[in-house]
């Protein structure tokens, strides 16, 4: 079932995706050489609560975090841990939800520690420049396969590739609702948009092989070949002529200043 929602359930949806969007941001005040995962993790935790939500990712389906902090070569899904601890030349994708008035936030972006690999920050752009070729599709009368495909399409141009098994997905009073919103697919395919459809679009992009495995937790997945990832997500609206991006990465490009990708 897809529910279509209403301009006032759409700002709802608003007001927690920049909750979200203002927690990456201060997330992004405290990455760097030596912190630890855990420590991203409490300091999101705070904010969330501060701001009157609740994270949306602790307790789902037994996840131990608020936040998915995945490294290197994990792609999603990431757990917080004090033992891992980043380093420079680190990238690392933080996946936040928050919840407020009955209604979820969902928004990532991948960062940079220290100085990164030039090659490893053309998957970052490359991933990041993606997310919006695939949300100018995200318009009534389109479909579901040409967000899909424009994220493809621009990433395999670039020699990267496309992860499978992860998808984005509808977004409002749960946190994940039909339907699926895969990064890959052929134009004019799949269901059709229509306004009042929210939906987070998050290309996963490997640098190397499309397949990845599940790690040993039940929860992060990595590589097969141990080549980085990235991840950007927003939560939209579909719209008549221009989706409506209800998540926002000013907040976090603020505190970035002269490094943002």
């Amino acid at each position: 079932m897809i529910y279509l929602k209403t301009d006032e359930q759409i700002e709802l949806l608003r007001e927690s995706n920049l909750i979200v969007a203002r927690t990456l941001a201060e997330v992004a005040k405290i990455i760097k050489s030596g912190v630890s995962t855990l420590e991203l993790d409490k300091r999101a935790e705070e904010f969330i609560r501060d701001n009157g939500a609740i994270p949306s990712f602790l307790g789902y389906s037994g996840f131990p975090a608020s936040i998915c902090t995945s490294l290197n070569e994990q792609v999603v899904h990431g757990i917080p841990s004090e033992k891992t601890i980043l380093r420079d030349g680190d990238i690392i994708s933080v996946d936040c939800g928050a919840l407020k008035n009955g209604y979820h936030g969902d928004s990532a972006y991948t960062f940079c520690v220290g100085e990164v690999d030039p090659k490893i920050v053309l998957l970052l752009k490359t991933t990041k420049d993606s997310l919006y070729k695939g949300i100018e599709q995200a318009i009534e009368g389109k479909r579901i396969g040409d967000i899909g495909q424009a994220v493809q399409a621009y990433c395999e141009k670039e020699g990267f590739s496309v992860v499978r098994e992860m998808v984005g997905h509808g977004i409002g009073q749960e946190m994940h609702e039909a339907p699926e919103v895969p990064n890959y697919g052929s134009r004019g395919s799949g269901i059709k948009l229509k306004t009042g459809m929210v939906i987070a679009i998050e290309p996963m992009i490997n640098m190397g092989r499309k397949e990845i495995v599940f790690e040993k937790d039940g929860w992060t997945t990595r590589t097969i070949d141990k080549m980085p990832s990235a991840h950007f997500e927003h939560t939209v609206a579909v719209r008549k002529g221009k989706a409506d991006i209800l998540s926002s990465f000013e907040f976090v490009e603020q505190v970035l200043g002269n490094k943002v990708i």
